[in-house]
């Protein structure tokens, strides 16, 4: 089911928000991020998500074309329960390089990432599909087969929200083209 635009609130409000032909053109404010505490101490709380309710055996699709230059410019899809309870995954450029990976944060923010340089330009597809207490994280370029991003805990029948995020941490003028944002019945299995 494709979900309207109009249908999300936004977390944090973005600079810039235009829609042309169903494409949502989005630019962060400078400075914006999801983060609380780990390694840095810092807790940030200023990302752009488009939310709306997820219920458990559902799955959120966001689609966005990889156009990421800036430090730790990043966009994807975001579940969140609480202020301190969320996950965000996606495609962050992190020291020159692309990176794909999630933040689970349940009172504190982890961190994985891998390399995925070829995927600059691309479109890629971040799918998270809730469980009672667990969601599971998969990612796709060009609507090519997705690949297992994570597998993690969530507090156990919470009431939920998702859809679309980026964060712009360090510089101004960072955009996204939000391509599509979809519901879909979750994954029956991790394989």
């Amino acid at each position: 089911m494709q979900i309207p635009w109009s249908d999300g609130t936004w977390t944090n409000p973005p600079v810039h928000v235009e829609s042309v032909d169903g494409t949502l053109r989005v630019t962060a404010v400078e400075g914006s991020d999801a983060w609380r505490h780990t390694s840095y101490g810092f807790v940030h709380d200023t990302e752009h998500a488009l939310l709306r309710e997820l219920a458990i055996g559902r799955a959120v699709e966001v689609d966005f074309r990889c156009d990421l230059s800036g430090q730790f410019d990043q966009a994807g899809a975001y579940l969140q329960f609480d202020s301190e309870h969320w996950i965000k995954s996606g495609v962050e450029h992190s020291d020159g390089v692309d990176m794909l990976g999630g933040v689970v944060t349940m009172g504190r923010s982890d961190w994985s990432t891998g390399p995925v340089p070829d995927w600059s330009g691309r479109v890629v597809t971040i799918r998270i599909s809730r469980a009672q207490e667990s969601v599971t994280v998969r990612a796709r370029v060009d609507a090519g087969p997705y690949q297992l991003v994570r597998v993690a805990p969530t507090p156990p029948g919470a009431d939920a929200s998702a859809g679309p995020f980026l964060a712009a941490p360090t510089r101004a003028g960072f955009s996204i083209d939000l391509l599509a944002w979809r519901e879909t019945e979750a994954d029956a299995s991790l394989h």
